[in-house]
């Protein structure tokens, strides 16, 4: 009798294990595909310019907690995060299309939310909402967000472009999107607990809204044009820092190192640390969905750049062979591990 065969459990690989696992194999046929599988979007070529595509699925109980995600939000951040994505590009989204499949739970009204929202970031953007799909669902909400945008063909910037000795540089703050989730989520055990209890929100409105309503970076690119930088290599971090600094240093086939002194971080979110009793280096490298942008820059464009606001420079590239490390206050070096959101370890 044959033995039989063991199956792979999808968690064995992970979520960048999986993708890169289904990926390896495609070969792009047309000249007009530039780039395909493996960046913050597709570049297809179009006369002298291209057409950035990207998109993303979100999921009830995966990627969004109905118990304290007003739809409204939700809708907003599902068109942002892909906005997001184009910006990592350094391209500016023009049209978005935005499909839903949703059990019978939804009513009318829920689902007038959950568009209000998608309307409301096409307008903040100036993004066209120019299709999509809705279909029913045995139970829960899915959506389907795809940006499509446009960039010069020679300022597109990828994540396998960094050079050796670039700077990484990082925009805003990070770990402030995590610790909104984990305030959230102590909020719902206590409501569980006691359904008459009142949530413990105030005071941390900006963390909150880290969370649940991020912003895409358009402001940081128009910063570096109007300082006439041209990032060498760029990513969104949706993962977390490590998980997204890693995919640049993979991809570039170099290695990094990252400063702990150097790593923006919040008041309220070491405030709010100091109380859950976690580190908040660890939140900032690891607590993903900051949507901040992470690129590199060349070392003369360092005078260019040093005084630009909301840009942190956190460390620089080196040769692949020194690893991928952050060196700690007291001068130790901890090798990277890409710890931060994976949706098949949910």
């Amino acid at each position: 009798m044959a033995e039989k065969k063991k199956l792979t459990a999808l968690s064995e690989l992970g979520e960048f294990g999986l993708i890169e696992h289904l990926t390896k194999n495609i070969k792009l046929k047309n000249a007009s595909s530039l780039k395909g599988v493996g960046d913050d979007a597709a570049v297809i070529g179009e006369g002298d310019g291209v057409k950035l595509v990207t998109t993303d699925l979100l999921i009830e109980g995966i990627h969004f907690d109905m118990v304290y995600t007003p739809l409204r939000h939700l809708g907003y951040k599902a068109v942002v995060v892909n906005l997001s994505d184009i910006a990592a590009m350094n391209g500016k989204a023009e049209q978005v299309t935005f499909s839903v499949s949703l059990s019978s739970k939804y009513s009318l009204e829920a689902i007038e939310e959950l568009y209000k929202g998608a309307y409301l970031a096409c307008e903040t953007y100036g993004v066209d909402l120019v299709g999509g799909d809705t279909t029913a669902s045995p139970a829960g909400l899915f959506i389907a967000v795809t940006a499509i945008g446009t960039a010069e063909k020679d300022r597109v910037v990828y994540r396998n472009t960094a050079r050796k000795n670039d700077l990484i540089c990082v925009s805003g703050d990070l770990g402030s999107a995590y610790m909104g989730l984990l305030i959230l989520e102590r909020e719902k055990k206590a409501y569980k607990a006691n359904p008459e209890m009142q949530p413990r929100l105030s005071g941390h409105e900006y963390l909150l809204e880290r969370q649940l309503k991020p912003e895409a970076r358009i402001d940081i690119l128009k910063a570096l044009a109007g300082a006439k930088v041209l990032p060498t290599a760029m990513i969104d971090i949706s993962d977390g820092l490590a998980s997204d600094v890693m995919h640049i240093g993979k991809q570039s086939r170099l290695g990094c190192t990252l400063y702990e002194d150097k790593l923006p971080i919040n008041q309220d979110t070491m405030k709010l640390c100091q109380d859950f009793d976690i580190s908040s280096v660890t939140a900032a490298l690891n607590g993903g969905e900051d949507y901040e942008l992470l690129f590199t820059v060349a070392q003369e464009d360092y005078e260019k750049i040093k005084d630009i606001m909301g840009i942190s420079i956190i460390g620089h590239m080196s040769d692949f062979s020194e690893g991928m490390h952050l060196v700690t206050k007291l001068g130790q070096q901890i090798a990277l591990q890409a710890q931060g959101w994976d949706a098949l370890k949910k």
